[in-house]
């Protein structure tokens, strides 16, 4: 009898922790930096602090949904097994729309800021460069891109670190150690508590992914200890870095008026450190890319083989395992041939595709916690009230919240691809008669004894 490649059990909290912020990109900070002092008046870092406290209640929700259920699948398997299956198929299917095209964007991210240095050269040609190598990487088994992504965070990390170094030496010079204290990044005459809310709307988007690393559950030791943990840390870590490096640049810039708002960080480096350093800047923003295309490429393939093998998507194509590797390489290829869309695409385009699936999975895992702990309570069982009611319910408020607020192109395609979702769901539960597949009760006990 021969038995079914599974996932590996290889990662442990610092290695989660390390692909959550890679999923995250700190660097992501100085990339939009312009814009959102621009949208607050000069008051980036209040807008990530107010983000970073609506982000903490969903983390919470998602650990309390990872110790429930450990599981692949995130959104997905949480919202499924928690309040229905037919609405944990139309997560899954929305969220699709963030972990499928998010790889697509960071590629073409990076391959504009290559494009930009080195003009001669096509952007198509450093985009399939990405995909080509990531994919690779990922194929090889989440020990390789582990030890890869180990590198990658070292170096943007310390980019970072030399940008705030020359940002607060630049502070000091000018207006000497005093300078550094201030409440001005905070609040000043420009700001106001509207602009920082909507400055908060678009900075939220830079803690889209705290929750991928859900997907690698399986592959995680001991991962009713580790996940919940690593979630939280992603969220904590992330949003103190994106705090305290905006703050930092917003004394180098005071205010929110610059001559190219997309472009502001950039300048700033040459202003700090002159060309050599700028140079710098722009190999991190590069290997911060690359990093986060390895995180995010990696957790879409694991949400396609949750998908797959309850086979709501095909099981012969999406739920299996390379025996060599014990990857999905199959859904690792399909999400580098969807990469290669960016070819065709720019980055205001592109992005408006993942928003609409990320705050809709983030305001139904808030809900299925609330309703885990009904049913919990139903068979006998006490939770805590705050912290599977009270958190939840103002975590799924503020989602909801974030999820009003996007463009109308977000949301009118957004709603699109959930009308097609239905007509998939009714198709695949003979007119909404039956649930949809999932594991078989063998399967799921295999998995769920292994965690």
């Amino acid at each position: 009898m021969t038995t079914s490649p599974t996932l590996t059990r290889t990662l442990k909290l610092p290695s989660l922790v390390l692909f959550g912020l890679a999923y995250l990109t700190p660097l992501i900070v100085l990339g939009i930096f312009g814009i959102i002092a621009e949208t607050t008046g000069g008051a980036s870092p209040a807008a990530y602090l107010v983000a970073m406290v609506a982000m903490l209640f969903t983390a919470h929700s998602y650990g309390r949904m990872a110790i429930a259920y450990p599981v692949a699948g995130s959104a997905y398997t949480y919202v499924r097994r928690s309040i229905d299956p037919r609405v944990g198929f139309l997560v899954g299917w929305a969220i699709l729309l963030d972990y499928l095209f998010l790889p697509m964007v960071i590629w073409l991210i990076g391959g504009s800021y290559l494009t930009a240095q080195f003009p001669g050269i096509p952007i198509g040609l450093w985009i399939v460069g990405f995909i080509l190598i990531t994919t690779l990487l990922n194929i090889l088994g989440i020990k390789v891109a582990d030890k890869a992504n180990y590198v990658l965070m070292a170096f943007q990390l310390l980019v970072i670190v030399f940008f705030v170094v020359l940002s607060i030496g630049n502070v000091v010079s000018t207006s000497g150690a005093g300078g550094l204290a201030s409440t001005q990044p905070f609040f000043n005459d420009t700001s106001s508590l509207a602009t920082i809310s909507a400055g908060a709307a678009i900075a939220a988007y830079s803690f889209l992914g705290f929750d991928a690393v859900t997907t690698l559950t399986e592959e995680t030791i001991n991962p009713r200890k580790n996940m919940p943990r690593a979630i939280m840390l992603i969220a904590l870590i992330g949003g103190g870095i994106f705090v305290a490096v905006s703050y930092v640049t917003q004394l180098v810039h005071p205010g929110g008026v610059f001559e190219d708002s997309a472009s502001a960080a950039s300048s700033i480096a040459l202003q700090i450190g002159g060309q050599l350093f700028g140079a710098v800047f722009l190999a991190g923003l590069v290997v911060a890319q690359f990093a986060s295309g390895l995180a995010a490429q990696a957790s879409a393939s694991r949400l396609l083989y949750a998908m797959g093998r309850d086979s709501v998507l095909p099981k012969a194509v999406f739920g299996r395992l390379s025996a060599k590797f014990h990857t999905p390489v199959v859904n690792l290829i399909v999400t580098g041939i969807i990469g290669l869309i960016a070819i065709f695409l720019d980055v205001a385009t592109s992005t408006s595709f993942i928003n609409f699936g990320a705050f809709t999975a983030f305001t139904l895992v808030n809900a299925s916690v609330v309703f885990h702990y009904v049913r919990q309570r139903r068979a006998g069982h006490q939770l805590n009230p705050v912290s599977y009611v009270v958190v939840p319910v103002v975590g799924a408020i503020i989602c909801a919240y974030l999820l009003s607020q996007l463009d109308s192109n977000a949301i009118t395609l957004g709603v699109s691809w959930l009308v097609l979702g239905v007509v998939v769901l009714a198709l695949i539960t003979r007119g909404f008669k039956a649930a949809p597949p999932e594991m078989t009760a063998t399967e799921k006990a295999t998995v769920e004894a292994a965690a």
